[in-house]
């Protein structure tokens, strides 16, 4: 069964997502990146340069296919095309489809009311498909 789990109070789900996505790599996790169309090259450029001389190797939809296939993190808009990834990260609002073949989903949250607000709404979702989440709350973590 896909275990879900939920990282609340995210400062900015961008830069969260990064640094998420900087760990995934360095661990050799095959990680699709779901979020919204017109976030994907926000996201794209974040990666580029997230900190001086680093970069997190990526692809995207326009992608080539060797590219894609070698990539060891993909951003798309949907799960079309998992490109091998065992991760998903969900930057959407809603609950992906097809997230069922996937070992992990992260689910990212930030504080804004209307982030949690779809965070309830897929937690409720997730718990009547019979998932258990497990939650992250990332403020306790920064004071631990």
């Amino acid at each position: 069964m896909t275990e879900v789990a939920f990282h609340f109070n995210a400062p900015d789900k961008l830069g969260y997502a990064c640094r998420l996505l900087r760990k995934a790599y360095l661990r050799g996790a095959r990680v699709l990146v779901l979020v919204e169309e017109g976030e994907r090259a926000a996201l794209d450029a974040a990666l580029w340069t997230m900190a001086h001389g680093e970069f997190i190797p990526h692809s995207g939809p326009m992608d080539p296919a060797h590219v894609k296939a070698r990539s060891p993190i993909h951003l798309a808009s949907d799960i079309s095309a998992p490109h091998g990834a065992t991760v998903l990260v969900n930057l959407r609002t809603d609950i992906p489809t097809g997230y069922e073949g996937f070992a992990r989903v992260i689910e990212v949250v930030t504080g804004d009311q209307n982030d949690r607000g779809h965070a309830r709404e897929r937690w409720k979702r997730y718990k009547a498909q019979g998932i258990e989440p497990q939650r992250h709350d990332l403020q306790l973590a920064a004071q631990d």
